[in-house]
């Protein structure tokens, strides 16, 4: 028996150096431009997934019918998120090509509403998608979430009536951003330089 514990231990041990060994090693790449190992990104993938479905699952949703809280999300979606996430008749945008692991195009599937919530205000380590919530509250959260349960499904007029329409972004443009007409800085025709990060992929989202 002591026979197998030490070997266990001394193979315990090397496996460990190994892995700092090859930590150390920078032969990793890290850059976005090349994808993770299939079996890193399986990882990451299971670690994200349950992390979320853990942390989320006592949301409460409150009422995400009021056409006002959709109007508002639309101007928020169209300010934060549609850069990385586009939007119904947008096939690309200048900063989506680069980003690692690709976001999800969040007009082309439904998501559970608890998921969305969570992910937008608390963000994913290491994506690139931004924790929301460290600069808008609950109430502004839950407006981007009410018009993401209307977006499968319309259409690019539609959408761009609607962005048209929401109301300007205070909360942005207290954060640096210039001032323009809601028709300007909520239509994807005319894209802000500073783009919101990628809602990660996301349970269900991939």
């Amino acid at each position: 028996m002591r026979k197998w514990i030490i070997t266990g231990t001394v193979l315990a041990t090397g496996a460990a150096l190994g892995v700092v060994a090859f930590l150390y090693s920078g032969m990793y790449d890290i850059g976005a431009d090349v994808p993770h190992w299939s079996s890193t990104m399986s990882i990451v993938e299971v670690l994200r997934d349950r992390s979320i479905l853990r942390r989320s699952r006592d949301v409460q949703v409150p009422d995400l019918s009021n056409p006002q809280l959709i109007l508002k999300g639309a101007g928020q979606y169209a300010a934060m998120c549609v850069n990385c996430h586009l939007a119904p008749g947008m096939s690309s945008s200048e900063i989506r090509p680069g980003l690692y692991p690709q976001p999800p195009e969040l007009s082309k599937k439904p998501i559970d509403p608890k998921i969305a919530f969570w992910v937008t205000k608390h963000g994913i380590k290491m994506s690139g998608m931004p924790a929301w919530g460290r600069g808008h509250d609950d109430a502004t959260l839950w407006s981007i979430v009410a018009f993401l349960n209307k977006l499968p499904g319309m259409t690019p007029e539609q959408y761009k009536d609607i962005a048209s329409k929401a109301p300007p972004d205070e909360e942005m443009e207290g954060m640096g951003q210039e001032k323009a007409t809601p028709h300007q800085s909520r239509g994807h025709e005319k894209q802000a330089k500073p783009a919101a990060a990628p809602m990660a992929n996301m349970p269900g989202m991939r």
